[in-house]
């Protein structure tokens, strides 16, 4: 099966799972308060269906267009804008006869149920597949330290031992750390000496900036693997098991010098040279460039010639697998929510994704853990986006319902149909540009 149908399956049983668990969120709630539901669908049924059912009071169906889902419940202004059923007295089985606590109720039980679905998946999770642990001293090299954090005090080598005095348990996810959450200082092993490292308080922004967010790059001596045709590798020469000893005049001796190099070193117009050695230890210089290659890729793949990390597989019993599931989809909440901060400057709306950026999540190759994985992370991410308070979502419905529990006063119909309409225009608008973003990236990245 190709690799993009894989993706595709994955990325549409995952939605499709969350979306009918989020539905039955309102629908469950809503019916025991005996509160009509006129329409259960996955996905939008715009002019025409896929297929639909009723059963009795409710059509079940599968629309066409998988940009979400939906329940219709009697006497609700939601998206449907059904203002002819509005206009009429209000029957006692309709949303709006019912008291705000109930209303209530029935619109925070997708939410609660997207929140409820991504713990019980994390448990799970561990306690299916266990965990890894692989802290600093497993990787044997260190790391690979960009400039960025190198101005801060780390050096290329360190090996990252405590955050705030806890450790690591993947050390390779100490910029995560950096970006999400507040951290006061480091302690790396360097030389076989510890070293603090004090953390400024705008180190977040300031990776982010730089672009360096994922994993940290492990070191490890390395040689030519595998050569890609038609590439730069190919056209110079180069052949598995060839050593690359230096570029643009620097000196190299790990991967990670290599990957410097490549990203902070040389730019996309000038020449610059590439020395190898083959295994007679003759050296060969070449010239090459990154024009028209704004990937900056010369198209091999980097062997390691030693063992360099290791990780330890850890097993969890069913109570361990509950703390460590739970630990982790609150932590899980916390970084997307504190992510938010980043969405609002001019690098962090230029990388905002549509479905295509998030259909990349997902692994090209049948792996059912890493399918669940993205699909509890994608889950609590549909629970936090349908909390906001923006009208046409559960969270603008929520504001409504609060103001007039507390004001004891029911904003309007009309009000509440032109926030209705504001709000599908604001998330059409942002739909659009994400994966506008998504179409741009593909087309010239």
């Amino acid at each position: 099966m190709h690799p993009y149908l894989i993706v595709t399956i994955n990325f549409l049983l995952s939605l499709s799972l969350l979306i009918v668990l989020h539905e039955l969120g309102h629908f469950i709630p809503a019916r025991l308060f005996k509160t009509r539901v006129e329409k259960f669908f996955l996905f939008f049924d715009i002019k025409y269906s896929l297929f639909k059912k009723k059963i009795g009071e409710t059509e079940y169906g599968i629309g066409w267009l998988p940009l979400g889902g939906y329940v219709k419940i009697a006497g609700m202004i939601d998206e449907s804008m059904d203002k002819e059923q509005m206009a009429q007295e209000p029957k006692p089985w309709e949303f709006r006869s019912k008291p705000a606590w109930q209303r209530l109720i029935i619109m925070l039980g997708g939410v609660f149920v997207n929140v409820l679905v991504g713990f019980f998946i994390y448990i799970m999770i561990f306690y299916s597949y266990g965990g890894e642990q692989a802290t600093g001293t497993d990787y044997k090299y260190g790391f690979g330290m960009p400039p960025v954090l190198q101005e801060i005090g780390f050096e290329n080598g360190d090996q990252v031992l405590l955050v705030d005095g806890d450790t690591l348990q993947i050390a390779d996810n100490l910029v995560n750390r950096f970006v999400f959450r507040d951290v006061k200082t480091v302690t790396v092993l360097r030389n076989g000496n510890p070293v603090d490292i004090s953390i400024p308080e705008d180190i977040g922004s300031r990776v982010f900036e730089a672009d360096i967010m994922g994993p940290l790059e492990a070191r490890f001596p390395f040689e030519v693997g595998e050569v890609e045709k038609g590439t730069l590798a190919d056209s110079i020469g180069l052949q598995p098991g060839m050593k690359i000893i230096e570029m643009a005049g620097q000196p190299i001796t790990y991967n990670t010098d290599y990957t410097n190099i490549i990203r902070y070193v040389v730019n996309d117009s000038t020449p610059f040279d590439i020395k190898f050695q083959n295994d007679m230890g003759m050296v060969q210089t070449k010239t090459i460039d990154f024009k028209n290659n704004n990937k900056r890729v010369i198209g091999f793949r980097k062997k390691p010639t030693v063992d360099y990390a290791t990780a330890t597989q850890l097993d969890y019993t069913f109570g361990e697998s509950v703390n460590k599931g739970i630990a982790h989809g609150y932590w899980t909440m916390q970084d997307y929510v504190k992510q938010f901060k980043y969405v609002f400057t001019k690098k962090g709306a230029s990388q905002l994704g549509g479905f295509g950026t998030i259909a990349k999540l997902y692994p090209n190759s049948w792996d059912w853990r890493k399918f669940w994985e993205r699909t509890a992370w994608i889950s609590f991410v549909l629970a936090i986006m349908n909390i906001l308070p923006i009208p046409a979502l559960d969270g603008g419905h929520v504001m409504f319902l609060l103001y007039e529990m507390v004001t004891g006063r029911k904003p309007g119909d009309k009000f509440l149909e032109r926030a209705q309409l504001i709000g599908i225009f604001i998330l059409l608008a942002l739909m659009l540009y994400a994966n506008g973003n998504d179409l741009y990236k593909a087309i010239f990245n």
